[in-house]
């Protein structure tokens, strides 16, 4: 047995890794189950863990094909291999998360969004197919024509195990981003920002949900992949080098995350944002993932790892919604170093997260007040219209879950096909699906 947990640390369980290299060994875990799939452990609770089987698919991690911006890969390859294999050849993900160390897997199973969700919608736009191994052990290709694939990019690999897929990538010029850093004074400004540059291909905002004098205020990135013409001539358009990461060998002390420490830490990082703004060339990986740039940043919030709460909220009720979201969070003066803002456009598949409208993302450390505050944001959350992004979550009740009518959808098709036998994880035990 292995002691396992998500990204957040939180909860820890207890679990039998069995490992994959092959659809033989896929096949016999299947036979075995119930099991959950995993691959880089990047979702952030309790959605790839399974105390009886947890599957990893890290083995299954070879690039098969490729051909004019098509992709065939298996399901353990990490988006950051993809990039440093063919960014320097003039490709880039579609859509990419805010992690380039997630599996494919994880990506169609959790079917991330990036900074572009406005205009590409999440990773689905760009899958075009997925061999899915179901509860009897065969394996099918299913198709954006097919009702499984709907079912099963979102699905949170409930569906059968994703064993490969064919992706598309998007052609670019270069490997760096002209991005434009604006530096806004409250919520509505911020929103009507993002409103007046939805034509921006990429866009992101670090918000301050701290009760301090600049609660609300924000930055917001926006970026677009950078032309060959726009760089200086030192600088090589396709250059993608290995960056090191910095250690985190320890957590903060606990008091950074209450208070006048955040509203101090908040108000500093806006203020130094604020110097900045304006437009520069930055390289991929800075725009992309500024956190990759630390090795475990997870370990920041302490041994009891952190929870994070990620809503979407509807376009008609999102003003108002992160107003009270905001102020709630403010109130309690615990807080979210890391508060993040983002634009979604139009709904896709049966089960994904995003849906026409705004989406917060916020990290607290695991504790009783946190988690208290967090059943308060829940309810908000409900009477605004919204719901909550499976990937990040590690805490909440069935009730809360089952008020979004497709969770019931969902367990009843899983039934119906006979998947509940055979796919399950803590998390889908937790809340009933």
């Amino acid at each position: 047995m292995t002691r396992l947990g998500g990204w957040g640390r939180f909860p820890l369980a207890e679990c039998k890794v069995v490992t994959a290299r092959s659809e033989a060994d896929v096949r016999a875990a299947i036979k075995a189950a119930p099991l959950i799939a995993r691959g880089n452990g990047r979702a952030y609770g309790d959605a790839a863990l399974n105390t009886g089987q947890t599957l990893d698919m890290t083995g299954m991690d070879r690039m098969l094909s490729f051909d004019g911006g098509v992709l065939v890969a298996e399901a353990g390859v990490l988006l950051g291999d993809i990039i440093h294999t063919f960014l320097p050849r003039g490709w880039f993900p579609w859509v990419t998360p805010g992690t380039k160390y997630v599996s494919l897997g994880g990506a169609i199973a959790a079917d991330v969004h990036g900074k572009n969700h406005h205009l590409d919608g999440s990773f689905r736009s760009c899958v075009d197919w997925i061999d899915l191994m179901g509860p009897d052990g065969s394996v099918t290709r299913v198709t954006p024509s097919d009702d499984l694939y709907d079912w099963t990019i979102g699905g949170m690999g409930l569906t059968g195990v994703i064993l490969r897929a064919q992706i598309r990538l998007r052609q670019v010029e270069t490997a760096w981003i002209s991005q434009e850093t604006r530096a806004l004074t409250s919520v509505q400004e911020t929103l009507d920002a993002f409103e007046e540059t939805q034509d921006v291909p990429y866009s992101v905002a670090w918000i301050d949900c701290s009760d301090g004098p600049h609660h609300g205020h924000s930055l917001l990135l926006l970026g677009r992949h950078a032309r060959a013409d726009e760089l200086p001539e030192h600088r090589r358009p396709l250059e993608v080098r290995r960056k090191g990461k910095l250690p985190v060998p320890f957590g903060a002390p606990p008091f950074i995350f209450r208070g006048l420490w955040l509203r101090a830490m908040n108000g500093i990082y806006w203020r130094r944002g604020a110097k900045r703004a304006g437009t520069s060339l930055v390289n991929w990986d800075s725009y992309f993932y500024p956190l990759d740039a630390l090795a475990n940043w997870n370990r920041l919030y302490g041994r009891n790892g952190f929870v994070q709460f990620q809503c979407a909220l509807p376009e008609e009720t999102a003003a108002a919604g992160l107003k009270e979201l905001m102020d709630t969070i403010a109130a309690a003066q615990t807080g979210s170093v890391l508060s993040v803002l983002k634009r979604f456009g139009p709904q896709s598949g049966h089960v994904s997260f995003p849906m026409p409208g705004y989406t917060l993302a916020l990290d607290f450390p695991a504790n009783e007040r946190s988690l208290a505050l967090m059943q308060t944001l829940d309810q908000i959350t409900l009477a605004h219209g919204g719901r909550f992004y499976l990937a990040k979550d590690a805490r909440m009740p069935e009730a809360v879950a089952k008020a979004d009518p497709r969770a019931e959808a969902f367990a009843a098709m899983r039934k119906q096909a006979g998947l509940t036998e055979k796919f399950t994880s803590l998390q889908s035990e937790r809340l009933g699906l």
